[in-house]
């Protein structure tokens, strides 16, 4: 494409467009994360308003970079593109500008009385242990929510204040979701912290305990971070805090964003000091696929031995 004189309005049109409803329009499919979106084709990006930042590769910016970066043009294409919208020219007039979201203050969700719900959720469709669950839920940080009955997955400051809050559906039919609530700060995700000085990373709460159901011998000894995505703030701000963690062991999904965050932080890490860096991706391609196969295992052996003493007797 020849060079274009775009005039100062249409830099500020197209640096302005929502990128939300433009990605819509493209056939995107967007799911909700707190105040911000994530795409459902790759996870690690999420947008707020005409802005985007990928985690996983810590780029970011407007529109015109966006379209720049993923759709593979060059600047006069990335223009034209957004000033015409999904492919049809439309007047810098009714180019939709997205105005800056105030940001709203943290609360956590309201208590459910028990956690009936969500308990079952973990157990019986998830295949977490009791045990572990009760040991989170002693510390407040895993309840129930009174209004949808959401799991509410709860991430502490340093002196034991919540800062951040990730729910998730438990519902067993129909639309689940996930989403961090809004006003809570990323570095102080679902965690535990330990007295040894090895950290595990996960991407999600239940990767977490799907982890510690499938090696529960002494792990309330460890310190566990739950990234809820794929920054490192959440690892960076654990190190920071508790000069005793040394050894991080990074136990990311088991497919390309997982492979490709774990060798990113792995370098963020040696950068800041952190050599003894280590990965533990699961067989299968999250930690919670690789505990419900070891469970399913478990019932067919019991369900041959059941049947075996039923012959017998």
């Amino acid at each position: 494409m020849s060079y274009i004189p775009f005039t100062d309005e249409q830099k500020h049109a197209a640096n302005s467009v929502d990128l939300a409803e433009f990605l819509r329009c493209r056939g995107e499919r967007l799911l909700r994360s707190g105040p911000e979106l994530r795409m459902a084709s790759d996870h690690s990006i999420t947008i707020r308003g005409n802005k985007w930042y990928d985690h996983a590769t810590q780029r970011g910016g407007g529109p015109v970079e966006f379209v720049r970066t993923y759709y593979g043009m060059n600047y006069p294409e990335a223009m034209q593109f957004l000033l015409d919208g999904c492919g049809i020219s439309t007047p810098l007039s009714t180019v939709k500008l997205s105005a800056p979201e105030p940001e709203r203050p943290f609360a956590l969700p309201t208590a459910n009385g028990d956690m009936r719900r969500v308990f079952a959720y973990l157990t019986k469709s998830r295949g977490i242990d009791p045990k572990v669950i009760s040991a989170f839920a002693k510390k407040a940080l895993i309840f129930e929510d009174a209004l949808h009955h959401n799991a509410v997955f709860v991430g502490l400051d340093w002196d034991g204040t919540p800062r951040h809050a990730h729910s998730r559906s438990t519902q067993s039919v129909g639309k689940t979701f996930r989403i961090n609530e809004t006003g809570s700060k990323l570095q102080y995700s679902f965690h535990w912290l330990g007295q040894n000085d090895t950290l595990y990373a996960f991407e999600a709460p239940i990767d977490l305990l799907s982890y510690l159901s499938l090696h529960p011998e002494d792990w309330e000894d460890s310190s566990y971070v739950a990234l809820c995505g794929l920054s490192e703030k959440p690892i960076l701000w654990m190190l920071k805090q508790y000069p005793r963690l040394r050894t991080v062991k990074l136990g990311l999904d088991n497919d390309q964003a997982g492979r490709n965050a774990a060798q990113r932080i792995t370098g963020v890490l040696a950068e800041r000091g952190y050599g003894a860096v280590t990965t533990c991706f699961p067989d299968r391609k999250d930690w919670n696929e690789e505990l419900k196969a070891v469970r399913e295992l478990q019932r067919a052996a019991d369900q041959a031995l059941t049947m075996e003493m039923g012959g017998i007797c």
